[in-house]
């Protein structure tokens, strides 16, 4: 494990819980930017956190309108300490075809473009911020989903400058998230107090 990750992991561990029981940390950053790795290396430096992806909730039409169903389907269970239910949505039938099931723990981690967004920010108890700029993470992001996906590419990049213009995320992220050829660095962000 990245030695980077462990003291990220007890320090989240202390915070005050955000959510009902759950200390929510988010995991923001542009389409290809490393979240979902560094999200599921955290979760196991947790012991195995919870991890919810937006790209589960997130459908062809609502590329970035997926707050309210996050809100009803995750939040407001976990803020009563209760069991939250979300679907998972189906990118190749473009349909929601399953549930899962989420218990409240100590730390959940959710991970995706826009999860520090303003609708979501009172909910949360940490945002980090992948810290690589939009056109390198695009363009990992094209090289890892091929040339199948161009077209969905073609048009998540407008749509991603367009929520991002609207709605930034990495002004209020209390750390930012570098990776490098070694491992993680984790430093203070723009929101943290010196």
């Amino acid at each position: 494990m990245n030695r980077a990750l462990a003291p990220l992991a007890a320090r989240l561990r202390t915070l005050p819980p955000s959510c009902g029981p759950v200390r929510l940390i988010a995991v923001d950053g542009h389409a290809g930017s490393g979240k979902s790795t560094f999200t599921g290396r955290l979760a196991d430096a947790l012991g195995g956190a919870p991890v919810v992806h937006t790209d589960d909730l997130a459908t062809h039409e609502e590329l970035f309108a997926w707050d309210e169903r996050f809100r009803t389907q995750v939040l407001e269970p976990l803020s009563r300490g209760g069991t939250a239910r979300y679907g998972v949505y189906d990118w190749v039938r473009g349909e929601f075809t399953e549930e899962r099931a989420l218990a409240p723990a100590p730390v959940v981690l959710v991970e995706g473009v826009g999860t520090g967004r303003r609708a979501l920010r009172p909910w949360l108890a940490c945002l980090l911020w992948m810290e690589l700029a939009s056109d390198h993470s695009w363009e990992r992001g094209q090289l890892r989903d091929g040339p199948d996906l161009a077209a969905f590419w073609s048009g998540w990049i407008p749509a991603e400058r367009a929520h991002f213009a609207a709605d930034p995320s990495r002004p209020y992220a209390d750390f930012l998230v570098h990776q490098g050829k070694l491992g993680y660095e984790v430093r203070e962000g723009p929101s943290s107090t010196p």
